[in-house]
C-alpha cells in the first residue's frame, strides 16, 4: 500500500478558496455530514473501495500537507474525496457537478 500523492485536485483545492481559511474548532458539535462522511466510508471499506485504515492514514498525511489550511473537521471529507479521485473511482468533472448541486440545494433551502 504506498502512500498517497501529494497531488492537488484543483476542484478540492477551489473549496478553500470558495470557503476561505477558517480556523479549527475543537469545541464544536459534529455537524450531521459528518456521521454522514462517516456511514459513506464504513461502506466504501465494506465494499472494498477504500479501507478505513488506508484513509486514515491518508488524512494524517494529508491533513498536515496538502489540507493543512482546511479546517480540521473537513479533511476526512477532502481526503476521502483525494482518495477516490487518485484510484479513477470517480473524476474531477463528476465531483465538482455533485459538489455544485449540494451548493444549489442548500442554498435553496
Amino acid at each position: 500500500m504506498s502512500p498517497p500523492r501529494n497531488t492537488h485536485y484543483p476542484v478540492l483545492m477551489g473549496t478553500l478558496r470558495k470557503a476561505g481559511k477558517r480556523p479549527s474548532e475543537p469545541d464544536r458539535a459534529s455537524a450531521p455530514w459528518e456521521a454522514n462522511l462517516q456511514a459513506t466510508c464504513e461502506c466504501l471499506s465494506w465494499r472494498g473501495a477504500l479501507d478505513n485504515l488506508e484513509r486514515r492514514r491518508a488524512e494524517d498525511t494529508l491533513g498536515e500537507t496538502t489540507y493543512a489550511h482546511f479546517p480540521a473537521h473537513t479533511r476526512a471529507a477532502l481526503v476521502t474525496a483525494h482518495l477516490l479521485l487518485e484510484r479513477g473511482r470517480i473524476s474531477e468533472h463528476e465531483l465538482e457537478t455533485r459538489m455544485n448541486q449540494v451548493r444549489a440545494r442548500l442554498q435553496s433551502s
